[in-house]
């Protein structure tokens, strides 16, 4: 009876590192999901609004300069390029009359999913309509003419 041994402490030992080893990767596999959300999207999200304001108050920039020396007879074109894609994506450019029916609540809003940012048309609002609409890729038109367009 003395050649028997106990193997209870080997069985012991490997339910421990098993164990031990799935709650560790249950911890890891959160901690991979949360790093995600808070530690990458939020400040790709913050970086992509400040892109998005800076291309709106240029577009807005660019459509009061080609009022500014648009002529009293005739009609003039400027072309611009905006960056193509923002943190990897593309995005959305509108130019549009705002929530009230009034000339001088224009906007241009730059969008992509749940991230938009608008601003308002300044000095040209309240004297001539401004719309249309376009994407960050290739180059990109502002058509003024006297008789309409």
């Amino acid at each position: 009876m003395q050649c028997q041994k106990n193997n209870d402490a080997g069985v012991a030992t490997m339910i421990e590192y098993i164990l031990i080893t799935g709650v560790l990767m249950v911890l890891f596999i959160v901690m991979m999901l949360l790093v995600n959300a808070n530690f990458m999207e939020g400040p790709t999200n913050s970086i992509t609004y400040s892109a998005f304001t800076d291309i709106s108050n240029g577009i807005s920039t660019r459509v009061v300069d080609t009022y500014a020396i648009a002529p009293s007879n005739g009609n003039i074109t400027s072309t611009f390029d905006i960056p193509d894609d923002i943190v990897g994506k593309g995005y959305f450019v509108e130019i549009k009359t705002g929530d009230t029916e009034t000339l001088s609540a224009q906007v241009v809003t730059v969008s992509r999913n749940t991230i938009a940012s608008s601003v308002a048309i300044a000095g040209v609002g309240s004297t001539k309509k401004a719309g249309g609409n376009t994407t960050g890729t290739g180059m990109n038109k502002i058509s003024y003419n006297s008789g309409g367009l």
